[in-house]
């Protein structure tokens, strides 16, 4: 219920995600100032508060999911698996919290609608659905790089007398097991689902559009031992996170795919299949799979044959094999293709066999053949990256929107700030870093906010990009994608998945390095590339 009175505070966090939780603990215990996160959420967490859906969970090794800005935090919180399942990165995030006492300034169940920035008085103005206002000095956005909810139009969709799900919403008393499931969708959360929904299922449809490269994870459990080891070499191991291109934790290949023998490429291929991971396969392998055709060419031949290999029905093997550049966001399961040998999980290609609508009792393809269903559940994605923004009414100096800045594709300067939006910060903007994320979260949140005290310190009332800089960013990021194979892949990477959305480059994909070095050489020039005005009212003031 609104209160409908107006809080007044230095600083607003949309959202509190990993991003959120971090920035809070900056700007309130570091720089003092009064701020407050606003999470549409019963709870803190974000995505994984959220993707509720069996299978859920973070496809980055858990020694390098978490946060490194606090050793004693490092030291003290343990893992038993490899990676980290939903309510295990859920459990984290919820003792982070706690043992910064963040909940305090935690404002749950909260959803912002609207923000405007008054230029007279160079404060955000705030507002929730439940019409609550808040002022503030600084804004900062950490809405996720995948909220935003991708329902596709499918006719019928209002018809179907079972339970129709998307997992970005997965209900808490929703139970799949002895029931008839279908799922739409084979992208990074649709194969975890898949995995992990089949021996729960009575019957298990898949329905996919497109064909994935999947390697194996790795997945397994950790005994307390190596995770005595790995704590000991911490400041190692993200000393090496901190200077790698995809902060995965592993090291890079320095070595081009085509300089050595067609028998060492199958042998080191294979060696990193057996380890997992698929950032690891397509980055710790060789150093060109995503930027040599030939390169990627032979990764992705080693996958098919795998596939071949392991499938045993030819026709749902050549379903399963996918034709186009191994060029998608590296995906990895434990078991994925074996799923398809089981009796009980039928593939449907929606590719070659369009679903007409959904039914009553399930969904019907264009053979005329219904799939009758229990539960159908949409793994169909997100409007990434710059989904969370447009839905909002989020206006800059004069009036101006976000899609209206936005017009040809999302922008940013350094992924953190857009020129005509000033004192607001994005963690995880269009055109950040393509990486493993907390550590990019923490090497932005870290950024931000030193520019927030110089901008308290020197009494500055608006901290904003200039055009010409955001300008130059993108240019930056579209010659680097450009470089590499991924563009010329169909992928959420770049919009492909909403239609009608504008191709567009979202992400910087020198490394994680090189973005820090980026932000350090900006910073070091005295913030080049922002602007920094004052008004006779701050002009006066001093910081908080």
């Amino acid at each position: 219920m609104s209160t409908g009175t107006t809080t007044d505070l230095d600083a607003v966090v949309i959202g509190a995600g990993f991003g959120g939780i971090y920035m809070l603990h900056q700007l309130r215990d570091r720089l003092g100032l009064r701020a407050r996160a606003l999470e549409k959420g019963g709870g803190v967490g974000g995505t994984w508060y959220f993707n509720r859906y069996p299978g859920a969970k973070s496809d980055t090794e858990g020694f390098v999911y978490r946060y490194s800005f606090d050793r004693d935090l490092l030291a003290d919180y343990d893992w038993s698996t490899r990676y980290l399942d939903q309510p295990d990165v859920l459990a984290y995030l919820e003792h982070v919290v706690e043992r910064f006492d963040l909940a305090r300034d935690i404002q749950l169940d909260t959803e912002v609608t609207e923000a405007v920035f008054d230029e007279e008085r160079a404060r955000w103005h705030v507002t929730t659905a439940a019409g609550d206002r808040f002022t503030c000095r600084y804004l900062v956005t950490a809405l996720g790089l995948l909220a935003r909810t991708n329902i596709p139009d499918i006719p019928g969709a209002g018809d179907f007398a079972g339970t129709l799900v998307h997992t970005n919403a997965w209900p808490a008393d929703l139970d799949i097991t002895g029931r008839r499931v279908g799922v739409i969708g084979t992208g990074s959360t649709g194969t975890q689902f898949i995995v992990a929904a089949a021996p729960m299922a009575e019957h298990l449809t898949v329905f996919q559009r497109s064909a994935q490269y999947v390697v194996p994870s790795g997945n397994g459990p950790v005994d307390p031992d190596e995770v005595a080891r790995t704590k000991e070499d911490f400041d190692a191991i993200w000393e090496q996170v901190r200077g790698s291109v995809v902060a995965f934790g592993f090291e890079e290949s320095d070595v081009p795919a085509m300089s050595v023998s067609a028998e060492e490429r199958e042998r080191v291929f294979q060696e990193n299949w057996d380890k997992g991971n698929g950032f690891r396969f397509m980055f710790g392998t060789f150093n060109d799979i995503a930027t040599d055709p030939d390169a990627n060419a032979a990764a992705a031949a080693f996958i098919r044959s795998k596939i071949a290999e392991i499938v045993d029905d030819p026709e749902t093997a050549r379903k399963l094999t996918p034709t186009d550049l191994y060029a998608k966001r590296p995906l990895c399961n434990e078991g994925y293709y074996e799923v398809f040998n089981r009796d009980d999980v039928t593939l449907v290609s929606i590719k070659e066999n369009p679903i007409e609508r959904i039914t009553r009792s399930g969904v019907r393809t264009a053979d005329g053949v219904e799939h009758e269903l229990d539960v159908l559940v949409l793994a169909t994605g997100f409007d990434a990256v710059d989904g969370n923004y447009r839905a909002m009414e989020l206006r800059g100096r004069g009036g101006q929107h976000i899609d209206e800045h936005w017009a040809d594709g999302p922008t940013s300067y350094l992924g953190v700030s857009v020129a005509g939006f000033p004192n607001m910060f994005m963690i995880l903007g269009p055109n950040g870093p393509f990486t493993n994320l907390p550590p990019s979260i923490e090497a932005q949140v870290e950024w931000i906010a030193e520019l927030v005290r110089q901008a308290e310190e020197s009494g500055a009332a608006a901290v904003e990009p200039t055009q010409d800089a955001e300008d130059r960013w993108t240019d930056t990021c579209r010659e680097i994608a450009d470089a590499t194979l991924f563009p010329k892949a169909d992928s959420w990477i770049f919009g492909a998945n909403i239609p009608g959305k504008r191709n567009a480059v979202m992400f910087y994909m020198a490394g994680h390095a090189a973005y820090r070095e980026q932000l350090a050489e900006v910073a070091q020039a005295g913030y080049e590339g922002f602007t920094m005005a004052r008004t006779p009212e701050r002009a006066g003031s001093s910081s908080a």
